[in-house]
């Protein structure tokens, strides 16, 4: 069973990973892997948006000349056009790259349990119709807050231009047609947990 972990940022994806993982679940972060895309296409990137970089007194690369993903995340996140052509260099990339997991996976296991941990995987329409179900996990909004400026040490406004562009994101998924089971991740991981126990899918 393959299936699609999502939700907005810091509602707790990679908590309900680990969790499904002690269940025997193997988990693809694709968020990491959009991370290690952009390293690879780190050329092309520069020379798509270095205009737009320069314009905003912003630095795309560090002191060694790779790229600084929070700055080039800064601007990114400030028009969607620009979030847009970015997708349409780094997932091609990541479309081949999980293929070619869950390919290796079920090798060496036929049915093997996969998750796909991924904020956006709608975009990706051949990745998520090989998905089961999709687990949304959310939290309240407040929540989501407090933990995204202890883990990303961010400032609260890049923070909330972030969650601005991930506010239909539930909608997003329920065009899809995959079933969508929700689950909300506001307490302690104990009842997070219980919540996961519970699913009618795992039984």
């Amino acid at each position: 069973m393959i299936l699609c972990v999502t939700g907005p940022m810091a509602a707790g994806k990679n908590a309900v990973c680990r969790i499904l993982e002690e269940r025997g679940f193997i988990a693809l972060d694709a968020d990491r892997q959009v991370h290690g895309a952009i390293e690879k296409a780190a050329p092309e990137i520069i020379k798509t948006f270095s205009k737009e970089a320069n314009a905003q007194n912003i630095t795309l690369t560090d002191k060694n000349e790779r790229i600084n993903r929070r700055e080039l995340g800064r601007l990114l996140f400030t028009s969607k056009d620009l979030l847009a052509k970015q997708e349409r260099i780094v997932y091609p990339v990541i479309i081949e790259e999980t293929k070619r997991f869950i390919q290796k996976q079920q090798e060496q296991k036929k049915e093997a349990d996969i998750i796909l941990n991924a904020t956006v995987l709608y975009k990706t329409p051949e990745l998520l119709r090989l998905c089961k179900y999709i687990i949304y996990v959310d939290a309240p909004k407040i929540t989501r807050i407090v933990r995204a400026l202890k883990r990303d040490r961010m400032p609260l406004r890049q923070i909330l231009s972030r969650f601005a562009t991930q506010k239909g994101l539930f909608s997003e998924y329920k065009k899809t047609g995959v079933p969508i089971i929700k689950i909300t991740n506001a307490g302690s991981e104990k009842k997070l947990k219980s919540a996961i126990k519970s699913l009618s899918i795992l039984q």
